[in-house]
């Protein structure tokens, strides 16, 4: 039977790769969070992220009406506004996705602090920075077991998921078609492969825990090579979506 599940946090960042932030709600839509990941990192034209420099999470990105702000573990803050330079377009695993160069002291303080030259990119089209589809989501009770296979607790902002929820068996997402949350009817489109940055601890980006190793153990390989753990969504019907709303199987 069905668990009784409810949306227990959400996590978005306005830069690809660096710190999660949880709003009390969101609002989706066919794009998603449109905001969501509208920047992100490239080094020498290609994609860099906390695969390549895992304590970029660090940094807390925020983004509105035009302004970007960066607040580093120092406690230093970059603000200002986003002026945007040459195009430029970026393989997302097989998809092309058109930006624009954020100019300004961007790139020299991200780039400073990972120890590579990076420059700072703004997607053309709000909604383009995701990896596959709209929206991931993440049970709480996937988590539990994966925390008794390793013998550890397990923070899900491990997995970084737009929705993470609470009073889920585990990994009954996996079994989903359509589900409502909140306002919003989500169309489940399959299993998330999993990769190093998910041993990363969420607040450091320090690796601390073999994640992979514990899904791979139970839940063995997909096609051979995927490790998967929690599932892709698109949006079928836009609509509010707040912390504590019921996440329903339809």
């Amino acid at each position: 039977m069905p668990s009784l599940a409810t949306v227990a946090r959400i996590n978005v960042t306005s830069v690809k790769g660096l710190g999660l932030t949880h709003p009390a709600e969101i609002e989706l839509t066919p794009r998603g969070v449109e905001e969501n990941r509208r920047y992100y990192l490239v080094r020498d034209g290609r994609l860099f992220n906390g695969k390549d420099h895992g304590p970029l999470v660090r940094i807390v990105p925020a983004a509105l009406d035009g302004q970007l702000s960066l607040r580093f573990p120092d406690g230093h803050e970059l603000a200002g506004p986003v002026v945007l330079g040459r195009g430029v377009t970026t393989n997302f695993w097989g998809r092309d996705v058109q930006g624009h160069v954020v100019e300004g002291a961007w790139a020299d303080a991200l780039s400073d602090y990972a120890g590579a030259h990076v420059e700072l990119i703004r997607t053309d089209a709000p909604g383009t920075g995701i990896d596959v589809h709209v929206g991931t989501l993440v049970g709480s009770g996937s988590c539990e077991r994966l925390g008794a296979e390793l013998g550890a607790e397990v923070d899900a902002r491990r997995f970084r998921m737009l929705l993470e929820l609470d009073g889920t068996a585990p990994h009954e997402e996996d079994t989903w078609d359509r589900v409502r949350a909140g306002d919003a009817v989500l169309r489940v489109r399959g299993p998330v492969p999993r990769c190093a940055v998910t041993t990363q601890d969420p607040d450091t980006g320090v690796p601390t825990l073999d994640t992979l190793r514990g899904i791979k153990s139970y839940r063995g390989l997909r096609d051979g090579t995927q490790i998967d753990f929690g599932v892709y969504f698109d949006v079928e019907q836009p609509g509010r979506v707040r912390v504590g709303d019921a996440v329903q199987p339809l």
